[in-house]
């Protein structure tokens, strides 16, 4: 275990996400020394290791002594613990046990990256923090159940809490981003899988644009106790960023577009795209986030436009010299 020269205040659990290394980059950036939590050491060795104000801790969430240690000393604790898209049922069951330890360790705040799955199919356009939460799908509503624990222990003075809801996002490096087979056929050629349709209004944000404003929650005492929504660069289309790779690298694109009825016959041989199927709604009927009591809270907010978040995106696939695997 790596040791900064002073106590960490913040701990990033599930860091070794784009969104963590996100995060990360702007405390290493302000010279705040920062704790990372993840199941694999080797994961976050390879993400943080060369930062000396990251120190590496490993915890296991089915042990209760292993969060509580994970969380002790910590004032803010900043939750990205993904799971297995076939496994959501997790969500609210780690949710719970991180809470308990890090309640237990005396954490003060703690905030969750979200998601849009808890609103359900958008009532209208574009969608702000009162809309009701009516998840349709059964990832919605594990998604819900875990926002609905964290603001719970808030209400019941247990910790302060908050949610920023994110859109799908992407970026450099950001392989589970829908956009990112697309940006490794036009550098290296061949098709590029898509979740369609691809033609529907719909918003991304730029991974790099995600840490500041997280950092910026951190200090914002009067963040918490309440939902947020962080919007996209503006609507676009995935069709739209397509043509924007196409123009910057001057090639023609190889796109197979797969919608419900194709999810769903890949699905029988693939399990994770099997679990694709119930969300396609975000294809389909657009949820456009409004978040001006964002800009509100924590002022104006820097979103790189989507041109040079493609550029960018573009060039670490090009520096990445592995070939692909279709997904």
């Amino acid at each position: 275990m790596s040791h900064p020269v002073t106590q960490p205040k913040i701990a990033l659990f599930g860091a070794a996400g784009a969104i963590g290394q996100s995060i990360a980059t702007v405390l290493g950036n302000q010279g705040q020394p920062y704790r990372v939590v993840g199941r694999t050491e080797a994961s976050l060795r390879k993400a943080f290791g060369a930062d000396p104000l990251a120190e590496i801790v490993t915890w296991n969430p089915d042990a209760p002594a292993s969060v509580q240690a994970a969380a002790s000393g910590i004032e803010t604790l900043v939750y990205m613990v993904g799971v297995n898209y076939w496994q959501f049922e997790l969500h609210p069951e780690i949710m719970r046990k991180t809470l308990a330890g890090a309640i237990a360790a005396g954490v003060k705040n703690i905030i969750l990256i979200g998601t849009v799955y808890p609103y359900g199919l958008a009532q209208a356009n574009p969608v702000r923090e009162d809309h009701p939460r009516q998840p349709h799908t059964f990832k919605g509503r594990m998604r819900k159940a875990q926002e609905d624990l964290l603001m719970q222990a808030h209400a019941d003075g247990h910790i302060n809490a908050t949610v920023l809801r994110l859109p799908d996002f992407y970026g450099p490096g950001v392989e589970a981003s829908l956009l990112h087979l697309p940006a490794v056929a036009a550098i290296h050629g061949g098709t590029a899988d898509m979740v369609g349709p691809i033609d529907p209004p719909h918003e991304f944000v730029f991974v790099p644009d995600v840490g500041p404003v997280v950092a910026k929650l951190v200090n914002t005492p009067a963040a918490f106790g309440k939902i947020w929504n962080f919007a996209g660069a503006g609507i676009t289309s995935q069709r739209a960023l397509v043509s924007e790779m196409e123009r910057q690298t001057g090639k023609q694109l190889k796109l197979r577009v797969a919608g419900k009825t194709m999810l769903r016959v890949i699905g029988l041989f693939k399990p994770m795209v099997r679990e694709m199927v119930e969300m396609n709604y975000l294809m389909t009927d657009p949820l456009i986030m409004d978040d001006s009591a964002l800009q509100r809270l924590i002022g104006p907010i820097r979103k790189t436009p989507y041109a040079e978040g493609i550029r960018q995106t573009l060039a670490a696939v090009a520096s990445t010299r592995s070939q692909p695997v279709a997904a």
